[in-house]
């Protein structure tokens, strides 16, 4: 088995990007799969040319996008994302779109293909908080989550993809008000445990745990 794994690079005048920080540092090997690494842009649209890219050179059979997510406490697989890009700041190339869709001819959103549940089960057991979100909000992550699962609808059958927020690393929140952080070695350790559930369950339901939220 391949896992393509992508984390972002820095942007929002942050030095460095926590979710590239804990891709680069994961093994090459979990589970018996093989651990791919790319970096790709905080870019609305070239992101999916780099990822589209990167899935007919490798040709994984996952795909796990990784990004930052300041103010969360814990690692958090990622539901759903929905077709919209509704930026809250530029992305790294200067584009802010507002209410426009990732894909006119999309649906209004897509689930992820990964046992998100189970992730955060083997998270939790590694000794990292986890938990499922049900929001990937409407930046450059929600984007890439989406295209990621368009490309595998229409192009790439198959193939599952789901996406993984990381909190702010403690070196980013040092001079800011008081912000929830995590050692750049703890999400590695939360990312291997995830990328182990998603080895150990391919071909099998996910958990049925509690995982839902009241807001």
């Amino acid at each position: 088995m391949k896992i393509l794994v992508t984390g972002f690079e820095p942007f929002g005048g942050e030095p460095i990007n926590p979710s590239w920080e804990a891709v680069r540092h994961l093994p090459d090997t979990i589970s018996g799969a093989e651990v791919i690494k790319v970096q790709i842009p905080v870019v609305f649209g070239r992101s999916a040319d780099v990822v589209r890219d990167a899935i007919v050179e490798h040709d994984p059979d996952v795909v796990l996008h990784v990004g930052q997510a300041g103010g969360r406490f814990e690692v958090t697989p990622e539901r759903v994302a929905i077709n919209v890009d509704d930026g809250r700041i530029p992305d790294n190339d200067g584009q802010q779109p507002i209410d426009t869709p990732i894909r006119e001819d999309g649906p209004a959103a897509y689930f992820t293909s990964l046992p998100v549940k189970a992730m955060v089960t083997a998270m939790r057991q590694a000794g990292i908080p986890g938990r499922v979100s049900n929001t990937a909000g409407t930046y450059v992550c929600n984007h890439i989550m989406y295209q990621a699962l368009y490309m595998i609808d229409r192009e790439f059958s198959g193939k599952r993809a789901g996406f993984v927020h990381v909190p702010y690393s403690p070196q980013q929140v040092v001079n800011q008000p008081p912000q929830p952080s995590m050692g750049i070695d703890d999400m590695t350790t939360a990312l291997a445990a995830g990328i182990g559930a998603i080895v150990e369950y391919t071909g099998k339901p996910d958990e049925r745990t509690v995982g839902g939220s009241i807001h």
